[in-house]
């Protein structure tokens, strides 16, 4: 149990902070999941947002798992394949990377970020809440290194405009930094594709923004289409060897480097 600090005493408490204490999401991070039916007090789902507990007293579960105060945050790293959705439900019952994770072992785990369904590579699940919204919040610029495997080579025009910033419809991508990859380079990346067209190039592509489908969109604007596309880091986060479907735990370096951030 969490020792109090001075001059405080473990009272009744909004089963959000509760949760968000523990190291179990973020206050709004709380809410979806007891939303969605995750959380259980002393055997009950709750749902109601206002509900209170007695941290001294009540069991609390998120996932089947009991949470208590003071539990360290998990950080975890997986290699997304093609056909998941980047959620940890979907009412429609399609694939989610949610199958792929140990939500037994971690409860409350969910995905920093989404990449396409169609899209491989590196997705970062935590408990932590701060970390997830510093890693996604626009003023932090965490980078993002992409392959992209498009449908024709990159002229030195299409280049410069994308390292000089492409205009999108929901207004101008920041520059880019853009690097052809060679044949050895092409053989590393899993792209999810069956037999590679004639003409298609490998490109590397890194950006720190993270709107939807911006990756494709700006090769879109500028006359290319993107066939498959992997990430290959995250912020300090590199996916390495990791095999597709699989995941690892951060290591303590990695959960520095994270929060340092």
């Amino acid at each position: 149990m969490e020792p109090s600090s001075p001059g405080e005493r473990i009272v009744p408490m909004r089963l959000q902070r509760f949760l968000a204490r523990a190291g179990v999401a973020s206050r709004r991070g709380a809410e979806n999941l007891m939303s969605a039916g995750r959380v259980r007090v002393n055997g009950e789902v709750v749902r109601e947002l206002g509900s209170r507990v007695e941290p001294l007293e009540d069991v609390v579960c998120v996932d089947g798992r009991e949470v208590r105060l003071g539990e360290d945050p998990a950080y975890l790293m997986l290699h997304k394949p093609a056909g998941y959705l980047s959620t940890m439900r979907d009412p429609r019952g399609r694939p989610t990377v949610a199958e792929l994770m140990p939500l037994a072992d971690y409860p409350g785990l969910f995905c920093v970020g989404r990449l396409d369904k169609d899209t491989t590579g590196l997705l970062l699940f935590t408990t932590d809440g701060d970390v997830a919204q510093r890693l996604l919040h626009p003023s932090f610029e965490k980078e993002k290194r992409y392959a992209a495997l498009i449908d024709a080579p990159l002229s030195a025009r299409a280049k410069r405009a994308l390292e000089q910033g492409v205009a999108l419809d929901d207004g101008p991508a920041a520059p880019a930094r853009v690097r052809v990859l060679d044949a050895r380079e092409r053989e590393e990346v899993p792209f999810a594709l069956g037999k590679e067209p004639d003409g298609a190039m490998a490109v590397e592509l890194t950006i720190h923004e993270g709107r939807k489908h911006q990756v494709k969109r700006m090769f879109k604007a500028v006359g290319r289409k993107v066939l498959a596309l992997h990430r290959e880091a995250f912020g300090p986060l590199e996916l390495g060897d990791l095999a597709q479907g699989s995941w690892r735990a951060l290591t303590g370096d990695e959960v520095r480097l994270l929060r340092a951030l």
